[in-house]
């Protein structure tokens, strides 16, 4: 069911949430969390869409905040909303807020009424974000704030930013998306022979946020110098393309070999075609709502790791070329 509620106030919306509830039933009852989403007019339906699968593992409130970017001076200040529930809105609630005018500029009071009670907070910037998320009005509100750095016009000017700012709750898509190549890559290494690792290298895109991260998290926790390669495209994947580690009894190479596969090479073992398909935003959404804690390993990482990561950056000839 969607019900639309033009030029309205957030009163209006509370009290129209509250028929539906007594007319279709407790629709409310059991949602753990308020996911709030920030973005632009006209670009809301794949956040929604993502946020509606996610729902099914995390029932929640979902308050979409939408707005022009720019105020125009003759633009007229009103609200107009949607109520999502039902089919339309997976096993969520989804409140759909649309701010014109200096109505825009209060973000925080758009959402305070709309809030359910004793329910953690989550923010979630799926485009540009702000420069400090924590000191938005939104991240103030919220618990966890998440933001994608791939999605920025500058996504290593946004990583460097946000290592600068960071505030416990912060959590990025760029490392997100490093969960199954960090979970493999630790498999590996829990195999003998038990070595240290001597040289490690990276390579991907050379706008990868993700292969940045990938490549501070190895350096803090190996404690070496690693080497970050740019390296082209391989077909339908921009991001991390392979990851290889010295040892004494030879290299363990982790490479993407198609868009969803990628293949392990080691000493004295057959080579394997792993399945690793690059993580859709519904995947990441998900995971980042199965915590609403702060992600220590992460704040590590973005701030001791990205700080002290002074990598070897070459670019492979078939880049360059």
């Amino acid at each position: 069911m969607i019900v639309d509620l033009p030029n309205t106030t957030t009163s209006q919306i509370s009290k129209r949430l509250v028929q539906l509830r007594e007319e279709g039933g407790a629709v409310a009852l059991g949602r753990v969390l308020t996911l709030i989403i920030s973005t632009k007019i006209d670009h809301e339906e794949d956040a929604i869409e993502a946020a509606n699968e996610a729902s099914r593992e995390h029932p929640m409130r979902v308050i979409v905040i939408s707005t022009a970017g720019s105020v125009a001076d003759d633009e007229d200040t009103c609200l107009d909303a949607q109520i999502r529930v039902g089919g339309d809105a997976g096993a969520s609630e989804v409140i759909v807020l649309k701010a014109y005018g200096d109505m825009a500029d209060d973000e925080e009071g758009l959402v305070t009424g709309l809030l359910l009670p004793d329910a953690p907070v989550v923010a979630w910037w799926p485009a540009e974000a702000p420069a400090v998320v924590s000191e938005s009005p939104l991240g103030r509100i919220a618990q966890r704030r998440i933001t994608d750095a791939a999605a920025q016009p500058d996504p290593h000017a946004y990583l460097r930013g946000l290592a600068s700012s960071y505030a416990p709750g912060d959590t990025d898509f760029s490392w997100t998306r490093l969960t199954l190549w960090r979970a493999q890559l630790a498999a590996v290494l829990d195999q003998p022979p038990f070595e240290s690792i001597s040289a490690a290298e990276v390579h991907g895109a050379e706008v990868s946020p993700s292969t940045t991260l990938l490549a501070a998290w190895l350096q803090l926790q190996l404690q070496l110098p690693v080497i970050h390669e740019v390296t082209p495209p391989v077909t339908g994947s921009s991001g991390i393309h392979g990851v290889k580690l010295e040892r004494a009894s030879g290299a363990i190479e982790l490479e993407r070999t198609q868009a969803s596969i990628v293949t392990l090479v080691q000493p004295g073992q057959p080579t394997h075609d792993i399945s690793l398909p690059r993580r859709s935003m519904r995947d990441c959404l998900a995971e980042e709502l199965r915590r609403l804690d702060p992600d220590d390993l992460f704040g590590e990482v973005i701030t001791q790791g990205l700080d002290g990561f002074n990598p070897v950056v070459t670019v492979s000839d078939e880049a360059a070329a």
